[in-house]
């Protein structure tokens, strides 16, 4: 997480800020943009399998467009009007993963006040994921097909959350292309955040999952293990077997030392 003001500046001084962050996610607040930012991706984790850069405006990005340096070449990725687009993200491929830049350019006005260019960025390691929007980087967790058992038995070492639960409700949204899977959650194995939250009043534990309108889920009975990872902050539907079909699979595979890790069961 990246502070910073233009007023804290000097007025005359041509210089462009320079900030370096060293996380492979992360967010970054400009207030008060003015001239211009070079913000530099250095990832801890310097490593080629860091291939695409995606990044999430703030819903109240304003006051700056963002670019990525190429080859000496600006290239617009994030214009102060789309900014403002709700779910927006924008990627793209990292020619050098181990050092991504991005330019800040401030848009030109009189009135500074209240303007904040904010963003969360995130360096993925899955080629597909490289595109122009938010659907494609999505395609990494949601492909919209059952998991093998091989993919099952990697994403519950490998997810970032892995609940059993039950579906409340799907919704969807047509306009960003994604639905909304609300899970009433039986057991908590993992999260990464808290997305998955208890209810004070009720004291159940519950939770939203995105995952592709294309995927066409509904509501089913039963309970489900979802897997999945977080994408700015939101999880998004990895595996999803039904839960007794899970333990067959796992069982088996524990049998044969074929596990790659040890999962706690009930």
């Amino acid at each position: 997480y990246c502070l910073g003001s233009g007023l804290s500046w000097e007025p005359r001084s041509r210089a462009v800020e320079q900030v370096h962050l060293r996380c492979t996610e992360g967010s970054l607040e400009w207030m008060y943009p003015a001239r211009a930012l070079r913000v530099v991706l250095e990832p801890n984790l310097s490593s080629a399998r860091h291939t695409t850069v995606c990044i999430k405006p703030a819903s109240d990005f304003q006051g700056a467009s963002i670019y990525v340096e190429r080859a000496g070449q600006l290239h617009l990725v994030v214009s102060e009007a789309e900014g403002a687009r709700p779910h927006h993200v924008s990627c793209f491929s990292a020619h050098t993963p181990q050092r991504v830049a991005l330019f800040l350019q401030a848009s030109p006005q009189r009135d500074i006040s209240r303007r904040m260019a904010s963003f969360q960025y995130e360096l993925l390691s899955n080629q597909s994921a490289a595109g122009p929007d938010f659907k494609k980087m999505a395609l990494v967790e949601a492909m919209c097909r059952p998991c093998d058992n091989v993919e099952l038995l990697t994403a519950i070492c490998s997810s970032d959350f892995v609940v059993k639960g039950s579906i409340r409700n799907v919704s969807h949204d047509s306009e960003n292309h994604m639905s909304n899977v609300d899970v009433s959650v039986q057991k908590l194995y993992r999260q990464k955040n808290r997305i998955f939250q208890q209810d004070e009043a009720s004291g159940e534990w519950r939770g939203p999952i995105r995952t592709l309108l294309q995927c066409k889920v509904k509501k089913g009975g039963g309970l489900f293990l979802f897997t999945g990872n977080e994408h700015f902050g939101e999880a998004w539907l990895g595996c999803a077997p039904r839960f007794k079909d899970f333990l067959l699979i796992y069982r088996a595979a524990r049998e044969r030392g074929a596990n790659p890790c040890e999962f706690q069961l009930d």
